[in-house]
């Protein structure tokens, strides 16, 4: 009985093992991506190549690195983060998640930063230093970038489109509206193409630091109401809550948005068109209107940085041309094209692990930059090849060991909190929303929205896509 015993538990560790691995050559091509995106943007940060290798001009006429992480990541989280949710079918877990996805990384970057680097150093914005507490609670909320208020990093601009994104899909979520991702997205870029030069920028705040802090006493007052309505677990307090959250990012993104109106309208174009993708893949929605809302997204990004990507747009895009707009824009759609046709294929292990551990790799990037800068001062600048190799390639092995650890120490362990607090949170308090329905298989579950490493993923989690964090 006992070698029976033994056989069966060894048959199901090999056929879990099967699925788990089948599951993750499945999804590899997501890593991938988050991969390549990563490297883009810290590359580009670092800026060693462009002075290197003498290649300056290739971000004014072929394309923004900076840009094409930013709008590959941007795709990849359309794909993952509304089938994560819809997956679960339960709200309050799915923001539970979140929150204990994006908000450890971010503070101990933070913390550690104001510890370690000099003042003439720092990579926490100056702005921050001057008003500790407005920055405290804008950043907190993590829409500071659609309130006036500096990003404590710099590349943390890109979180405040991932939380406003969240917004949307929780809004359309609790109102049944979910499936409606295609008219959505062409509706985002149909607005971009006609009125992204029009919307007016920071009319909500451009009374000084008075509209500031009334802006974010609104904001928050409007956030924790919701939040109280969502993780109370009533499925009435939940739609009221998913709604008001819906309507703040509305208001935001088309009143008091820092970047220019058709960067801002084309990323949420941009994601709901890759939700569109997730829909397509599991048979959601018919190819033809799936292809044609892609179509029109895709080539409404490109048009929108040869028309308005000009003259003072350039200091709120952060790029040199529309050139550089709009050639990344384009080249960030070719590669998730590519990897979605390659999906079924094994990409190489160290790439998928780079898209595992790619939400370090953003956060930490230019700190480490920072520290380097700072240890190098006085010193005469590298100039031959050589040189400059051993400190490009230097860097980016520090950056990857420290991003592991990151990933491994923090995120795992509060990813991990988090889905423990959930489940007491609904031992003590049982939601009554109702079940979820079966959903089309997805990837693995806000496993913490960084998956495990590829090899010991579940195979029936859902993969969700990490929050991203780009130029700045």
């Amino acid at each position: 009985m006992k070698l029976i015993g033994r056989s069966q538990r060894r048959n199901t560790r090999t056929a879990a093992g099967g699925a788990a691995s089948a599951a993750s050559s499945r999804l590899g091509w997501l890593d991938a991506l988050r991969g390549i995106a990563a490297l883009s943007v810290a590359i580009y940060h670092l800026a060693l190549p462009f002075y290197w290798l003498h290649i300056d001009h290739l971000p004014r006429t072929i394309g923004d690195p900076g840009i094409f992480g930013v709008m590959l990541f941007f795709l990849v989280s359309g794909y993952i983060i509304p089938a994560s949710l819809e997956r679960r079918g339960d709200v309050r877990s799915f923001w539970a998640g979140r929150y204990f996805r994006i908000y450890p990384v971010v503070i101990v970057t933070i913390v550690v930063s104001l510890l370690v680097l000099p003042r003439n150093h720092q990579v926490v914005q100056g702005w921050a230093f001057d008003h500790p507490l407005l920055t405290l609670a804008g950043n907190g909320l993590m829409i500071q970038d659609m309130m006036g208020i500096t990003n404590v990093i710099g590349v943390m601009w890109t979180l405040t489109y991932e939380m406003i994104f969240y917004f949307f899909v929780t809004a359309l979520f609790v109102n049944g509206k979910h499936r409606q991702s295609a008219p959505i997205a062409m509706t985002f870029a149909g607005a971009a193409l006609l009125i992204g030069a029009w919307l007016p920028l920071g009319t909500l705040t451009n009374g000084g630091l008075e509209s500031n802090r009334h802006l974010l006493l609104a904001a928050g007052a409007i956030v924790v109401t919701a939040m109280i309505g969502i993780f109370s677990g009533r499925v009435d307090a939940t739609r009221w809550g998913g709604t008001m959250l819906g309507a703040l990012g509305l208001v935001l993104i088309l009143l008091n948005s820092r970047s220019t109106a058709f960067e801002t309208l084309m990323i949420f174009a941009t994601m709901f068109a890759g939700t569109v993708l997730y829909r397509l893949e599991h048979g959601q929605i018919d190819r033809l209107p799936a292809l044609l809302c892609c179509g029109f997204v895709m080539v409404s990004g490109v048009l929108v940085g040869f028309m308005y990507n000009r003259d003072n747009a350039l200091w709120r895009t952060w790029t040199e041309s529309w050139q550089s707009f709009s050639g990344a824009y384009l080249g960030a759609w070719v590669v998730f094209g590519i990897g979605m046709m390659l999906r079924h294929r094994r990409f190489p292990r160290w790439l998928t692990w780079l898209g595992t551990i790619s939400y370090s790799v953003y956060l930490l990037h230019n700190p480490l930059i920072h520290f380097m800068n700072w240890k190098l001062e006085g010193r005469p600048p590298f100039t031959s090849w050589q040189d400059r190799s051993l400190q490009f390639f230097g860097l980016m092995a520090a950056l990857l060991v420290i991003s592991y650890l990151s990933y491994r120490l923090i995120e795992i362990p509060f990813q991990n909190l988090g889905r423990k607090v959930i489940k007491a949170v609904n031992r003590r308090f049982p939601s009554d929303l109702p079940a979820a329905r079966p959903a089309a298989p997805v990837a693995r579950e806000p496993q913490p929205t960084e998956p495990q490493p590829t090899q010991t993923r579940p195979a029936e989690a859902v993969q969700e896509a990490e929050p991203v964090a780009g130029r700045g």
